[in-house]
């Protein structure tokens, strides 16, 4: 008999990364922890819950966290390489150990037997379950906390099976079409395993965000991993503007400018300005990211291994990552983010840009430079993108020579003569060099209807276009879930 595999990752106990055994009777297996047991031992010892929300920010950044083994599971960021690779956006320019062949050449987005999509669905799955759990202890969905603590907890359970069904939503899903049956439907309360319109995903995840605005109005947090006002906001322009509502996405990416965190500084932008490397959480235009320090342990399989050539890893030993030929040739030849990308031996790869600052080729063993997950450029673009669609040239144009000023030389020359389709062309050019790497153009893609054309230094599919609409640019549901779930029976 077939077990239904989304409900065994939904409803069975997840290990709980932020929970340790003192938390409970030491008796007890800590790493089995439903929503009920949650519950019941909640009032006793309140860090138990605290204890889930670290879990979830500790998963977004595990390595070998779904499969236990593969050098390309590590959380969100390994998200990242995948989308940006799909996208074209990053090149496959050097091969060595085939970790990421089956991306570049678009074969894992094709055939739902590749385990790359096994990976991400259940790592997003896994995210809304721990969600799940502390919203159910929290009272459920409807739940109204008073005190400053509970309205912390489920506004972070909230944002955060927001921020995993807005993935999944977004990767198997070809293009927004609200009607279409996407994805199976779990809110602690109400299960459907069948896929159901996105209409249902997508009021969900608008519900979550709106109430996690509202409850962490005031919420000062102790570091940026975790989610905050602005980070709910963030995810929510992300979502409107996925949905075409660019009204809605413009008031919320200007919300999260107008929460005061300023630009990435010139020096920080390329080598060997100062402050450079996109290496560091307190750096002030970072809006969400983790600090990895020496006592994580994080060693070869993190994001940080397959970018950067100064870390003991895959970048160094041969598989490079590179920024598309073609898009490099956009860049102004004045742009400080000319520099972010290497010439010569191994051309391209991000050695300006992600580096750790002892820049020793090979030298970084144990990984202290932090991970990047959100900052404050994504919404000066998404401002503008929003305001460029919606008609309103003036302030799109003004947007964007704020962002761009300390980036070249006269910022104002270049946007000033643009106006309709050839603005928004020009954002979205702009987007796709700003975010290089960060693991935002994909949806930039989607969200334009792109056409990408692939530059020559991709070791796969080099000078090949794809519609963003394609197969090949969209994820599919894997084989495990398709033989474990009887209620879905394709992959698309």
């Amino acid at each position: 008999m077939k077990r239904n595999l989304i409900y065994s990752i939904l409803v069975s106990s997840l290990v709980l990364v932020g929970c340790s055994k003192e938390f409970l009777d030491p008796e007890r297996n800590t790493s089995n922890l439903t929503a009920e047991d949650l519950s019941n031992y909640s009032d006793v010892n309140p860090a138990l819950v605290e204890g889930t929300l670290e879990g979830i920010a500790s998963f977004m950044i595990q390595d070998f966290g779904v499969t236990g083994s593969r050098h390309y599971d590590f959380g969100q960021k390994g998200v990242d390489i995948w989308t940006d690779m799909v996208s074209g956006d990053m090149a496959l320019s050097a091969s060595a150990y085939g970790w990421y062949n089956a991306t570049s050449n678009l074969v894992c987005t094709v055939d739902f037997t590749r385990e790359e999509n096994k990976i991400i669905w259940e790592y997003y799955y896994r995210i809304v379950s721990l969600a799940n759990n502390v919203i159910q202890t929290s009272g459920g969905n409807n739940a109204q906390p008073t005190t400053d603590g509970g309205k912390k907890v489920l506004g972070q359970a909230k944002a955060s099976r927001a921020y995993a069904y807005w993935y999944l939503a977004q990767l198997f899903q070809k293009s927004y079409d609200p009607a279409q049956p996407i994805l199976p439907y779990y809110d602690g309360e109400t299960i459907n395993t069948a896929k159901v319109p996105a209409s249902q995903i997508y009021d969900l995840i608008i519900s979550d965000l709106t109430d996690a605005i509202d409850l962490l109005d005031g919420y000062v947090r102790p570091d940026k991993s975790k989610i905050d006002k602005s980070v709910a906001q963030g995810l929510l322009a992300y979502v409107y503007a996925g949905m075409g509502n660019y009204a809605d996405a413009k008031t919320m990416a200007d919300a999260v400018i107008a929460a005061g965190y300023p630009l990435t500084t010139t020096g920080q932008l390329a080598f060997p300005g100062s402050g450079s490397g996109f290496n560091n959480l307190n750096t002030g235009s970072w809006v969400w990211g983790f600090d990895l320090t020496e006592e994580l342990g994080h060693q070869l399989i993190d994001w940080w291994g397959q970018m950067d050539c100064f870390t003991y890893s895959y970048a160094w030993a041969g598989d490079h990552k590179s920024i598309d030929d073609a898009l490099y040739a956009q860049i102004a030849s004045d742009d400080v983010r000319k520099g972010q990308f290497g010439t010569g031996t191994g051309a391209l790869q991000p050695i300006g840009k992600f580096f750790d600052p002892n820049r020793t080729i090979g030298g970084q063993y144990i990984i202290t430079t932090d991970l990047i997950f959100m900052r404050s450029e994504e919404f000066h673009l998404l401002s503008a993108e929003c305001a460029a669609r919606l008609g309103n040239d003036a302030a799109a144009k003004a947007t964007m020579i704020n962002l761009l000023d300390n980036r070249m030389a006269d910022a104002a020359a270049v946007v000033n003569p643009l106006s309709g389709s050839a603005l928004q062309d020009f954002i979205y050019q702009q987007t796709r060099i700003e975010l290089w790497g960060e693991g935002k153009t994909y949806y930039a893609m989607k969200r334009n209807e792109a056409t990408v054309t692939r530059g020559s230094n991709h070791v796969f599919r080099a000078g090949e276009s794809f519609a963003y609409d394609s197969d090949e640019m969209s994820f599919q549901i894997p084989q495990s879930e398709i033989n474990n779930n009887p209620s879905i029976t394709d992959q698309n």
